[in-house]
């Protein structure tokens, strides 16, 4: 499998110990993609005080890069924090906990968008991962498909 990482990911995940090659390379909407699927599946990432500036000062710039993903056949945005800790307030800034929490729903809601709190970095690199290996093996059994019924 080969992982695009936009060139703009500040903190990239490295997949390092997974079966995947890792380049940099101009993504139009998410951090990670796979290499000549990057208009059909992406992966926003985000840490906790990222996604609060997001649904904060950032939030008409965020909205835009999620139309863009929702227009993917697959795509989700990936937080390095459990859910608790925005529901709770785990964070510096005045956006008030229940507000950002609404936000994130209305925003899964509104833009047909899996938004995944992992635990840790590490829990959110994982995931990234997976999401990304699941949807090649479905595009991998689209194409069996075709060419099934193409030779037959």
């Amino acid at each position: 499998m080969k992982i695009i990482v936009d060139s703009r990911e500040q903190r990239p995940f490295d997949f390092e110990g997974y079966d995947a090659q890792v380049v940099k390379g101009a993504l139009t909407a998410g951090d990670y993609s796979l290499a000549g699927l990057e208009s059909l599946v992406a992966v926003e990432r985000k840490e906790l005080c990222d996604l609060v500036a997001c649904l904060g000062r950032e939030r008409d710039r965020f909205e835009r890069e999620l139309e863009r993903l929702r227009g993917y056949e697959a795509a989700a945005v990936v937080i390095e924090s459990p859910m608790a800790a925005l529901e709770l307030g785990e964070f510096r800034s005045a956006l008030n906990p229940k507000a950002a929490y609404e936000s994130v729903v209305a925003f899964m809601c509104r833009y047909r968008l899996t938004f995944y709190f992992a635990q840790d970095r590490r829990g959110a690199e994982r995931f990234t991962f997976s999401f990304l290996r699941h949807y090649q093996r479905t595009i991998e059994r689209r194409y069996q498909a075709v060419t099934k019924k193409a030779a037959a």
